[in-house]
C-alpha cells in the first residue's frame, strides 16, 4: 500500500494497478476496488492535494517533520497498531485487512484460483493461508451444496426413464 503511486489508481475503472517490482513474486496485476472504496479514495485524493499537488507516492505523511513525503512502512504500522489499541483490537495489524479480504472472497463463492490470482499467488497453498472459514462457514457450504444434490436427485427420481434431465439428453 505504501509503494501505490498516484499513476497506478484508475477512477474511471475503479482499479489500481500493483507494480511488479513492489510483489514478492515480481507480478504485475490490477484489482479492482468497489464503489464505496472509490468515494473514499476520492475523498482523500482531494486531501492530497492540500498536501502535494505533485504526482508521485499516492499516500503522503503530514507530519511537520516529514510533510508531503511517502508515507513509510513503520508509520503505517504504527498508525495501525495506534487504531487498534485505541479500538482494542490488539492483535489487528496492517496484514489483518488481507486475510480479511481473501476469507470474504472465499464466503462469496469465489473458486480458489481466482483468489489466488487476485492476491497475486502464484500457487494455491498460498492463498489457503489467507482463508479463515469457520465451522458455521462450512456447516452453510455443505447445507448449499447437498440442497443442490438433492433436487439434481429429486428432479431424477421424477423424470420418466428416471436419469436426471441433463443424462437424458
Amino acid at each position: 500500500m505504501c509503494s501505490l503511486r498516484t499513476d497506478d489508481v484508475d477512477p474511471a475503472h475503479r482499479t489500481l494497478r500493483i507494480r511488479a517490482e513492489t510483489t514478492k513474486n515480481r507480478l504485475e496485476r490490477v484489482v479492482p476496488y468497489s464503489a464505496p472504496t472509490g468515494v473514499l479514495l476520492s475523498d482523500y485524493l482531494a486531501h492530497r492535494t492540500r498536501i502535494s499537488r505533485a504526482r508521485g507516492p499516492l499516500f503522503l505523511s503530514e507530519s511537520r517533520r516529514n510533510h508531503a513525503q511517502p508515507l513509510s512502512l513503520w508509520t503505517w504500522s504504527k498508525v495501525v497498531r495506534k487504531l487498534a489499541l485505541a479500538s482494542g483490537v490488539e492483535r489487528f495489524s496492517t496484514h489483518t485487512t488481507r486475510h480479511l479480504c481473501l476469507t470474504d472472497l472465499a464466503r462469496m463463492g469465489w473458486e480458489l484460483h481466482a483468489i489466488a490470482s487476485f492476491a497475486g499467488h502464484r500457487h494455491t497453498d498460498s492463498t489457503l493461508q489467507y482463508i479463515h472459514l469457520s465451522g458455521r462457514d462450512l456447516a452453510d457450504n455443505l447445507a448449499r451444496g447437498m440442497e443442490h444434490i438433492h433436487a439434481w436427485r429429486t428432479e431424477a427420481l421424477a423424470s420418466p426413464n428416471g436419469t436426471s434431465p441433463e443424462v437424458a439428453r
